[in-house]
């Protein structure tokens, strides 16, 4: 906490009443905010509480809304009857600790692993009934700095800094170019929560607890929540199960629509699917890109940038299908050879080895907290780094991504799906070898 612990209590007392703080903690889950759970108050009145904040101003100084608003968006779902957190005080410049603000704590499971091994049989329900009731929270109710997406102009967005980022990379140009293609017409806006996934609802024995993390919320298309959970990434390992990892995409859109969620149309959820694939593989590379300005120095921005390779596996699989019959069948090119074997002074891979080791021998055991989740990262860094050293794959290459881009080169191009697949495979070996699409893609493709 880069404020003071002592100023907390000030911020409470002035927010709820006297008390006393205790059990403050740093939770080691948020890629992107900073939160703390802690204990308010004495006696029978403590309560838990969770702080909210940016880790700096200049973190929110491109975000279309502030804490401010955020905060009361969360509060408008709360009185609209939606299970969001309840938000009790919003930090002001007086208090000294840059911009969030607090709630009361929900004692229940966010782990996904943790849901998804014995999910409550109403989850799937619960979960198309609450993103049906965000839905219908009336627009009038929502804060006026809550922007109205336009799908084209952030279409246009995304190809605009793939190509700050180099635009060479062919899984997503294809990417680019088949949304481009594919652009639905305008649908009538509703309350998108932004960011409706495993990872950011709890769960108790009941079923949905409470829907959480409310930043990217906007005005828009209803399928594109529809979608975002149902992305090969947010199943965590499920891949049977294609809503959350719970179930069925009949069931859960069958649960949308019978507590009033709008019709759903599989062409325009299958536009968003693909969409917001793209979008997180961009959003990967941006972290990468946060890292690399110093805009957050933080190793677990570098570790994300690498989960690109993820995504362009998803988006190969999700657009295999426009590639003629033939060429889905097509072998494999061959994977890239194995490095020789060392037999002398330390390598560079050893050298990551023993320290990435060293961090699992020493380091871990002796973290608690957040400190224990960086530990974690740092040794995923170092893997990446020793599986790529020496492996020869690269995921760039410009000129078949501005072919793809252009529209000049297409899956109907003998041996492109295997050459994609190929690369894709390659790259996410390296990169995130656990990701339970890597072992599905291989079987498809027989790589």
């Amino acid at each position: 906490m880069t404020a003071h612990p002592a100023l907390l209590p000030a911020l409470m007392t002035r927010v709820v009443g006297a008390g006393v703080l205790s059990g403050l903690t740093r939770l080691s889950g948020g890629a992107n905010m900073e939160s703390f759970a802690f204990d308010w108050g004495e006696g029978e009145q403590a309560g838990g509480y969770v702080l909210r904040r940016a880790p700096s101003a200049d973190y929110m100084a491109d975000r279309p809304f502030g804490h401010v608003d955020e905060a009361a968006l969360v509060m408008a779902a709360y009185a609209a009857g939606v299970r969001a957190p309840e938000v009790v005080g919003v930090l002001e410049p007086g208090d000294g600790m840059g911009t969030g603000y607090v709630m009361r704590r929900v004692m229940a499971e966010v782990s996904p692993a943790k849901i998804l091994a014995d999910p409550p049989p109403s989850l799937l329900g619960d979960l198309g009934r609450e993103l049906a009731r965000i839905h219908s929270i009336p627009l009038n109710s929502v804060p006026a700095a809550i922007p109205l997406m336009d799908t084209r102009a952030a279409l246009a967005e995304l190809r605009a800094r793939f190509l700050s980022y180099g635009g060479d990379r062919p899984a997503i140009a294809l990417a680019i170019r088949w949304c481009e293609d594919h652009l639905p017409e305008p649908a009538a806006p509703v309350l998108v929560h932004g960011d409706y996934r495993m990872g950011n609802i709890m769960v108790d024995a009941d079923g949905l607890a409470v829907v959480l993390d409310w930043e990217l919320a906007h005005r828009g298309d209803a399928h594109e929540d529809l979608a975002f959970g149902c992305m090969t990434v947010w199943r965590f390992g499920a891949l049977d199960k294609p809503a959350f990892g719970v179930g069925s995409l009949d069931e859960y859109f069958a649960a949308y629509e019978a507590a009033g969620g709008v019709r759903v149309d599989r062409g325009r959820f299958d536009f968003w699917l693909v969409y917001r694939t793209l979008w997180w593989a961009l959003g990967c590379l941006q972290m990468g890109q946060a890292w690399r300005s110093g805009a957050d120095p933080t190793v677990e921005r570098v570790v994300i940038g690498r989960r690109t390779a993820e995504q362009e596996l998803d988006l190969v699989r999700l657009l295999e299908e426009e590639a003629p019959e033939g060429e889905r069948g097509r072998a494999l090119p061959a994977p890239p050879g194995v490095a020789p074997v060392p037999t002398g002074e330390p390598t560079n891979a050893e050298m990551v080895e023993a320290v990435q080791g060293w961090i699992e021998a020493s380091i871990k055991p002796a973290s608690q907290g957040h400190a224990k989740f960086e530990a974690v990262v740092a040794m995923n860094a170092l893997g990446i780094v020793l599986r790529d050293l020496g492996a020869g794959v690269r995921a760039e290459d410009a000129v078949l991504a501005a072919a793809l881009l252009g529209g000049t080169t297409t899956l109907a191009e003998p041996g492109l799906l295997a050459r994609l697949r190929r690369a894709v495979l390659d790259k996410c070996a390296i990169d995130s070898p656990k990701y339970a699409a890597l072992a599905a893609a291989r079987a498809e493709w027989r790589g």
